[in-house]
C-alpha cells in the first residue's frame, strides 16, 4: 500500500473514532471501514476506455481513418 493511501485511511479512520466519541478498542473496526470506503472510492474514479464505435473499429482494422462528412 502507498504512503499517500495508508494517510488518508488513517485519517478517515480517525473520523469515524471521533464521531463515534472516541471508543477505547475499536480501531480496527475503524480501520477495515476506512480501508473499505478508499477503495470503493477508488475503483468508481478509474475511467473506463471509450468504446469504439464499429466504423471506428473497421478503419481502426483497415488502417484507416475514418472520413467525416
Amino acid at each position: 500500500m502507498d504512503l499517500e493511501k495508508q494517510k488518508r485511511i488513517e485519517q478517515r479512520a480517525y473520523r469515524f473514532w471521533e464521531a463515534e466519541g472516541q471508543p477505547h478498542g475499536r480501531h480496527e473496526a475503524h480501520w477495515h471501514l476506512a480501508a473499505r470506503q478508499i477503495e470503493s472510492e477508488e475503483e468508481l474514479s478509474i475511467p473506463e476506455k471509450p468504446k469504439k464505435k464499429p466504423s471506428e473499429r473497421a478503419a481502426a482494422k483497415s488502417g484507416r481513418k475514418k472520413l467525416k462528412r
